[in-house]
């Protein structure tokens, strides 16, 4: 029976999760399987990989073939060397000892690696979340300074219409003097 380790899709439509799984290549691809070897989030950033070394090792080495995919994840999770160093250790090139230490050193550079880039991602996440505050800091400023400005003018013209009704007033007041002096020189001579 030929072996294939290979994604199984699950999840729901546009938010895909997988399973790594070992399965009769003539089986559907969601269908049957033999074991189910870790699983496989790509929605997430970095993607999430959580899989059994020691199983998919077993499998690999009972002759299972991986899809390019699945060889891919098999790969960045260290299971494909893990398997190329049991295979020193079976031929006596490496100890087992030796063979763990290669292994660990491996895991230890890679986690660096990934934890890198989870700090560069919050890093830049953070940056941009503090620039998005400032243009809306902009943004409101600009908003309040265009308000102030049509307001201002609404209180100009009201100043201006009351010196206006106040001029008026004052030559009103004026005329009815002026007027109020005629009638007084009139009616004195």
């Amino acid at each position: 029976m030929p072996v294939k380790i290979r994604l199984q899709r699950h999840g729901k439509k546009g938010k895909p999760f997988f399973w790594i799984v070992a399965a009769d290549s003539r089986a559907k691809r969601d269908g049957r399987f033999l074991e189910k070897l870790g699983i496989y989030n790509p929605t997430t950033n970095p993607a999430t990989i959580d899989i059994n070394v020691d199983k998919s090792v077993k499998w690999l080495q009972n002759g299972a073939q991986p899809t390019e995919t699945a060889k891919a994840i098999l790969s960045y999770k260290g299971v494909l060397l893990k398997n190329h160093l049991a295979g020193g250790v079976r031929k006596g090139a490496l100890t087992q000892e030796q063979a763990d230490e290669k292994f660990n050193a491996w895991v230890e550079e890679k986690e660096g690696r990934v934890d890198a880039k989870k700090e560069n991602l919050s890093k830049e996440q953070e940056a941009a979340k503090a620039k998005a505050l400032e243009a809306e800091k902009e943004v409101n400023a600009k908003r309040e300074a265009e308000a102030a400005a049509a307001a201002q003018p609404e209180v100009e013209e009201t100043t201006e219409d009351q010196e206006a009704a106040a001029a008026n007033e004052v030559d009103d007041a004026t005329a009815a003097e002026a007027n109020a002096e005629e009638k007084q020189d009139q009616s004195g001579s």
